[in-house]
C-alpha cells in the first residue's frame, strides 16, 4: 500500500514518539512490520540546506548537482516516520546504522523536482539482534534515478547464528591518502544540515546516556566525507559498511586505492568505515 504525503514529516516529534515507544518494543526477525510505502511527490531541494550539507561534508558548493549521498538526507524523515510507528517492532532508541548501498543512475540536478519514496523491505536475524532494511528511491519523470538500501540493527539477546561462511580474504591495508582532524562540533553541524539530531551525535553528556564516552560522528557524515574526497562517476554504485564509531573530536586516516576506500583510526586495524565506489556502464 502506498501513502502519498503532502509534505515531509517533522523529525523532532517523530524522534520523540519513537523514543517514548522504544521501551515497549519486542524486536524479532519474525515480527510484522509496516508494509506502507510513503511517497512524497513534487519534492524540491532547499538549496540553503544543501549548501550547508556540502560545506560540512566537503563537497563543492554552488553547483546544480546533488551529492551522491544527499537523497538519503531527503528520505530520512520518511524513514523515521515508518520506524517510529507503533507497529514497527524495533526500538528507535539504540538503533544502529550498519550499512548502505547507493545506486545513482545519472547526475541529479539540485533544482529539479523529484518523487521520493521510502519503504521497509524486510527484517532479518543478525548475530547481535534483528536488522531492518529500508529502501529509498528518487524518481524523475517516472524513472528511478537514485535508490539506496540501508540496514539498521537493534541489538538484543538472540540465539541465532549465521551459517558457516568462507574465511574472509586477507587484504593489505589501503594506502594512506590524508589525515583528518575532526572537530567536536561536526555532529551538531551535520545534524543541523541533515535534520538527524540523534543525541549520540550532539554532546558528550547526551552521548554518555547511550554508553559512548563522547559524541560520535554520524555514519552518513563519514561516508559522505570519504566520497567527497574520493570522487564518483555520474552513474555509480556505492557500498559502505559502518564498523566502528568515530569519537568527537578525533583524528582519522582516509585511505583509498582504486574503487576501495576506508576510514581508519590511529591503528591500521581500527577500521571505522569500509566501502567501494563502482562506476556503472
Amino acid at each position: 500500500m502506498s501513502l502519498v504525503l503532502t509534505g515531509a514529516p517533522s523529525l523532532p516529534p517523530l524522534l520523540a514518539r519513537g523514543a517514548l515507544l522504544s521501551p515497549f518494543k519486542r524486536p524479532s526477525a519474525d515480527a510484522e512490520f509496516p508494509r506502507t510505502r510513503l511517497v512524497l511527490p513534487g519534492l524540491r531541494v532547499d538549496l540553503s540546506r544543501l549548501a550547508a550539507y556540502e560545506r560540512v561534508c566537503g563537497f563543492p558548493t554552488g553547483e546544480d548537482a546533488l551529492p551522491v549521498t544527499y537523497p538519503h538526507v531527503l528520505g530520512f524523515p520518511l524513514a523515521m516516520r515508518l520506524m517510529s510507528r507503533r507497529d514497527f517492532p524495533l526500538p528507535l532508541l539504540g538503533l544502529v546504522h550498519t550499512s548502505i548501498s547507493v545506486t545513482r543512475y545519472r547526475a541529479l540536478a539540485a533544482t529539479a523536482a523529484y518523487e521520493l519514496s521510502v519503504h521497509i523491505d524486510e527484517l532479518t536475524p543478525h548475530r547481535r539482534g534483528t536488522q531492518a532494511a529500508v529502501v529509498t528511491a528518487l524518481r524523475a519523470g517516472g524513472e528511478v534515478v537514485w535508490e539506496s538500501r540501508s540496514t539498521y540493527l537493534a541489538r538484543h539477546r538472540t540465539t541465532w547464528q549465521p551459517a558457516a561462511e568462507p574465511a574472509a580474504e586477507e587484504r593489505e591495508p589501503l594506502p594512506d591518502v590524508a589525515e583528518w582532524r575532526i572537530a567536536e562540533d561536526v555532529g551538531r553541524r551535520y545534524g543541523a544540515a541533515s535534520g538527524d539530531r540523534n543525541p549520540i551525535h550532539l554532546h558528550p553528556l547526551t552521548a554518555r546516556l547511550f554508553g559512548f564516552p563522547r559524541a560520535i560522528a554520524h555514519g552518513m557524515w563519514t561516508v559522505a566525507r570519504c566520497l567527497a574526497a574520493h570522487g564518483t562517476a555520474e552513474a555509480v554504485l556505492v557500498e559502505a559498511e559502518f564498523r566502528a564509531p568515530v569519537l568527537l573530536p578525533g583524528t582519522v586516516t582516509y585511505a583509498a586505492e582504486g574503487e576501495r576506500f576506508e576510514l581508519r583510526g590511529r591503528s591500521a586495524r581500527r577500521v571505522h568505515l569500509a566501502g567501494r565506489v563502482q562506476p556503472l556502464g
